[in-house]
Order: structure tokens, then sequence, then C-alpha cells
């Protein structure tokens, strides 16, 4: 989470929601529809093949069409992929992607 804290901050009130949201997002003060597609992010992230129909209706419940959804697909997705080479590869984050530090 640390090479992506610049981009939670741009997005959160304040710090105590960044913080609420990398400790346990369900009680970070976040929308209904936030909360549901951080569920299928994890979910997708750490059961795939356990996902149905039922799970795309719910963000369809939120408010989100498929455009929508296929892009949070791919993105979870993509960031899954990635993050696993690194950590295969044995990769740590240059030190400009760590929040407050200057590139070296």
């Amino acid at each position: 989470m640390e090479s992506h804290e610049r981009d939670l901050r741009s997005v959160v009130e304040s710090d105590e929601q960044r913080k609420g949201v990398q400790e346990d997002y369900r009680s970070a003060h976040l929308t209904p529809r936030e909360i549901a597609l951080l569920d299928f992010a994890v979910a997708l992230t750490k059961t795939p093949s356990r996902l149905r129909k039922g799970d795309l209706d719910a963000l369809r419940g939120y408010g989100l069409n498929d455009e929508q959804i296929v892009d949070a697909v791919h993105c979870i997705s993509y960031f899954n992929f990635i993050n696993r080479v690194l950590d295969g590869l044995g990769v740590d984050p240059e030190p400009s992607m760590r929040y407050g530090k200057e590139a070296q």
C-alpha cells in the first residue's frame, strides 16, 4: 500500500480516513458503494473462483454499470498481477514511490 499512499491521500478526506482505509476500510466512513466495490476487490483478490453472477449484480445494485465493472475488474486484476510479479522477483518499491520520500 505504501507505493499507492499518495493516490489514496488524493481521494480521502483526512489522514484519519486514510489510516482507516488502510487498516479496515469497512469502518473508514466510506459510502456503501465504495465498501461494496472494496469487498468485491477483496473477493477477486483472495477467492476469485468463488465469485458468481450475483456478485456482479450486487455491484449493479450500487449503481455501477457494466463498463465500470469491467474497468474495476481490469484494475483489480492488474494490481494483483503486477504485485505478484514484483513480489516474485523480490523487487522493492523505488524510494520515490514511498509517500513523503523524494527521488534519490
